[in-house]
């Protein structure tokens, strides 16, 4: 790789760094291309993007970024999954593919500039994804004027079962 290789790269990666809201620093060795493509796919679907880099190339990629407090991880092989969307469906997809492969190890990560460790990762994992959310969200706004007019409807309701209760009594 040359000079010009190597600064394009960089200018890449700090990029992808500067609009990430989530990055991984994970261990990829033993892992096969097949396997790595795979977990690439994944990621894809999440709106993330799993990079294989050199340490002094990823080290200037992160400087004045929110994701620099990564750099003490990025040491032996590394590689970094950066998300730029939802952080939770990232961690999620991570998280699944490194119970099924053990090759993959999570060191770090980092969310909107706050140091994660691994065990934070596999908490963030466990979280309901955004649209879940938004579901939760959207039943709990529609069940309040749901409920209020059942309650008001209950009023007029009550007075017809009482003047219906009125005439059956008469007719008797």
């Amino acid at each position: 790789m040359n000079r010009d290789e190597k600064a394009s790269m960089v200018s890449d990666l700090n990029e992808s760094f500067s609009r990430a809201k989530f990055a991984v620093v994970t261990d990829y060795r033993g892992l096969k291309v097949t396997e790595l493509e795979k977990l690439r796919r994944n990621l894809r679907q999440c709106d993330a993007r799993f990079r294989i880099a050199k340490n002094t190339l990823l080290r200037r990629a992160v400087k004045g970024t929110d994701c620099e407090a990564l750099t003490e991880s990025l040491t032996g092989t590394t590689a970094v999954a950066i998300g730029f969307d939802d952080p939770v469906a990232s961690a999620k997809a991570l998280f699944e593919f490194a119970k099924e492969y053990k090759e993959l190890n999570i060191r770090s990560a980092v969310l909107d500039g706050s140091v994660l460790s691994a065990d934070d990762v596999a908490a963030l994992s466990m979280l309901p994804g955004k649209d879940v959310l938004r579901a939760k969200l959207l039943g709990t706004m529609a069940a309040v004027p749901t409920g209020l007019v059942r309650v008001l409807s209950a009023v007029p309701q009550n007075f017809v079962y009482a003047l219906q209760a009125i005439k059956e009594q008469k007719e008797n």
